[in-house]
């Protein structure tokens, strides 16, 4: 079984590597990734699925194993991206890159930012997605006073990504309770992908 190693690999180079192999080798129906982190492994694992892959992880002594086969129609088939629906004809993505609004006195700040999220619903449909990084993503982590805020905008369908290095960064990637994992590929594709980018 071909093997991938891309343990020791900055984001967003192991979701990169393992997308250039799936594109180069179409007839190969399984491989394992190898990474050194569990934001990679999520990383990894999420976008093989998008591309309709089976997938599973399995961690050993600290390092990630992610098995990936290829089922059902996915099986010697093309990468297909599937295409983003949003109900609206423009998208919206927010950039939020600390944990505070502006400089000069941090509880404000903070006060400023949970605000801000509380009030978002006011943009309705336009609003598309929020990528969080940076002090950011400590917006989206169990105990946060922005929580709520942010899993209601969720549940309310915006999408909700979250920088997985920042997280590993912050050792926060456990207490993570809102969005999904990302990685530096998926927020650019993303700004490429909206029509207006705010950044916060």
């Amino acid at each position: 079984m071909e093997i991938l190693d891309c343990k020791g690999l900055d984001c967003p180079k192991p979701v990169l590597k393992t997308k250039n192999f799936i594109e180069s080798n179409p007839n190969v129906q399984a491989f394992i990734v190898l990474v050194d982190n569990e934001a990679a492994s999520q990383n990894v694992a999420r976008f093989c699925k998008t591309q309709g892959l089976d997938v599973s992880v399995q961690e050993e002594g600290g390092d990630f194993k992610v098995q990936v086969t290829r089922s059902g129609e996915a099986a010697g088939g093309p990468v297909v991206e599937e295409p983003e629906v949003c109900s609206t004809e423009e998208k919206t993505l927010i950039l939020i890159s600390k944990n505070t609004v502006g400089s000069g006195d941090d509880v404000l700040g903070s006060a400023l930012m949970f605000n801000f999220l509380d009030t978002l619903d006011e943009m309705g449909e336009a609003l598309w997605r929020l990528v969080f990084l940076n002090s950011g993503v400590k917006l989206t982590i169990e105990g946060a006073k922005t929580l709520s805020s942010i899993q209601r905008l969720e549940r309310q369908g915006v999408s909700v990504l979250v920088c997985g290095t920042c997280l590993t960064h912050f050792n926060l990637l456990d207490k993570k309770r809102v969005g999904e994992t990302t990685n530096m590929l998926d927020i650019v594709t993303s700004m490429q992908l909206a029509d207006k980018v705010i950044t916060i």
